[in-house]
């Protein structure tokens, strides 16, 4: 009811300055070119810009879900502020047969580009269908930059010299302006707002995803969260660590040396959850010592074997990194990796990468080491030549108040959910227990943040956290278990008053074998029976 009447006042403050709203019939057919060149006004957005205007509209048609959909693709820009910001440029799928929700999609890394609209949830099963092809209308947006001229775009943050694009995408300003011109733009093509909205993300996706749920907990009625990033500085701190240990002599493990370091713990562990699959379940159970790998006197002697040098970084890659001194936000240390992550060769380039960090960083080193490598040049610095191998994150020097004033933009650690439990919203979180590029540690710690304030019950009344055992990031490259739930059906019947989830099953995309998927701190223990089977196992706590 909270939420109804959110949505209600909100309808009636753009209908005051848009009286044209007030006399379009409803629709489930967008009147899409009525919706070219049209303003936005800067009074449709409940954050600061200087309005916006659809620079194309146009009926078009694409298959999705192995469905032909036709649908309304709408662009528009946002302008900014600071005239020397650039524009958010957004753009919304306007579908025929409108099912009256709505679902906007968040990106990735650095972001800079829009999300493809045709595209579906973190982790979706197989033959779930897209948001689009159940006639969603569909928005995002680039969160208010755009990308460089550079081999990946997610790896572009030379916006970062710009104060309302560091807000726009680090703080999550972006996203709120996204939705209410995607919500004027939906009245205006349908005559309606939506009965439902919800978000979708994975990644930077995912830590947007709690982004909007912590600051607008009336905005969106379902939430699917994925592998998220909400500590962004404390993570990027430590992606800097392990950048320096990684680039000194001799300490990178090459690609032959994280195989070898990934194979010793499946063998170390894949069968503590009871059955050998090369899915490591107990992850609690698995106490991996990579010395036992250590070459004879420590010295480099080949590819069976680490030098002490290479035991060091395997170790700081899942060791906690704690810096000595106060930041703002009031984090900490990130928790680590597990040795799974980043050591599996299927998926080099999330993890260590196939080279050594360098200056200039090489596109073959880590995703977490270019990440930081544009960090520095770009957010902290605003020197696009330093040289970030320079700066050594645990005695930052004079970039210490820089770094803490960041930290109240970047970490998004605000786990007081009640707002959006009251308002009726449900949230949907989700992670592999072998990310290679945010840690499923740092996720367990937010529930476990949340679910302390708020206490398990209250907690579970609207939000459920699952830990998927060999999944990886966004199921990138060929991982052991590449996961797949329609967790977006699930979402539909939770808010609509139905059932929560009840025992979900999670697929295996590339192995056609199933697992339970089990609310964390739980894990599939196999019990008997057909070991690709989901029924064969159970979930425990120990």
């Amino acid at each position: 009811m909270v939420k109804t009447l959110v949505v209600l006042a909100t309808s009636v403050l753009l209908l005051g300055v848009d009286p044209a709203l007030a006399t379009t019939p409803p629709r489930t057919v967008p009147a899409c070119a009525s919706l070219n060149q049209l303003q936005i006004p800067a009074t449709a957005l409940s954050l600061p810009t200087r309005g916006g205007r659809v620079t194309a509209a146009a009926v078009t048609s694409t298959v999705v879900s192995g469905q032909t959909i036709e649908h309304c693709q709408v662009d528009a820009d946002l302008h900014p502020v600071d005239r020397s910001a650039p524009a958010i440029k957004m753009r919304i799928a306007l579908p025929h047969g409108w099912n009256h929700k709505a679902m906007m999609f968040g990106g990735g890394g650095y972001n800079g580009t829009i999300p493809a609209l045709t595209g579906n949830v973190p982790f979706a099963a197989a033959d779930a269908l897209a948001p689009l092809a159940r006639r969603y209308a569909v928005f995002a947006s680039d969160s208010g930059h755009q990308q460089g001229p550079v081999a990946l775009p997610s790896l572009d943050g030379s916006f970062g010299v710009n104060d309302e694009a560091v807000r726009n995408f680090a703080a999550g300003d972006a996203l709120k302006k996204t939705h209410d011109a995607s919500l004027f733009l939906i009245q205006r093509a349908y005559g309606k707002r939506p009965a439902g909205t919800f978000f979708a993300g994975g990644s930077t996706g995912g830590r947007e995803a709690l982004i909007v749920v912590q600051r607008w907990p009336h905005a969106f009625d379902g939430v699917i969260s994925g592998y998220p990033a909400w500590n962004n500085l404390a993570e990027v701190l430590h992606l800097g660590h392990l950048t320096q240990v990684l680039a000194r002599p001799g300490a990178f493990p090459g690609p032959a040396k994280q195989t070898l370091v990934y194979d010793s713990v499946i063998a170390a562990c894949d069968g503590l959850d009871g059955v050998a699959d090369r899915v490591v379940s107990n992850q609690r159970g698995c106490h991996f010592d990579p010395r036992v790998l250590r070459c004879p006197d420590g010295a480099d002697t080949g590819p069976t074997c680490l030098s002490d040098a290479q035991v060091g970084a395997v170790t700081a890659m899942s060791t906690p990194f704690r810096w000595p001194y106060r930041v703002a936000s009031g984090e900490t240390q990130y928790p680590g990796f597990p040795f799974l992550s980043g050591a599996d060769m299927r998926t080099p380039f999330l993890g260590f990468g196939t080279t050594a960090p360098a200056n200039p960083m090489p596109a073959t080193s880590g995703y977490g080491m270019q990440y930081w490598d544009q960090w520095v040049k770009h957010f902290l610095t605003r020197d696009p030549a330093f040289n970030s191998l320079d700066l050594d994150p645990r005695r930052p020097g004079r970039w210490l108040d820089r770094i803490s004033q960041l930290s109240t933009i970047q970490d998004r650690n605000n786990v007081d959910l009640r707002p959006f439990a009251r308002s009726g919203g449900k949230l949907i979180l989700l992670h592999g227990n072998a990310d290679e590029l945010v840690s499923h540690r740092s996720t367990n710690d937010y529930y476990e943040r949340v679910r302390d304030l708020l206490g398990p019950q209250a907690t579970r009344d609207f939000l459920r956290y699952y830990l998927v055992p060999g999944a990886n990031h966004a199921n990138f490259g060929a991982p052991a278990f590449a996961a797949g739930w329609d967790s977006l059906s699930a979402l539909e019947r939770w808010v609509s008053n139905g059932p929560s989830p009840v025992q979900p099953v999670v697929t295996d995309l590339t192995h056609d074998r199933t697992r339970p998927l089990c609310e964390y701190p739980a894990w599939p223990r196999y019990r008997t029976g057909d070991p690709d089977s989901a029924s064969s196992f159970t979930c425990v706590t120990a």
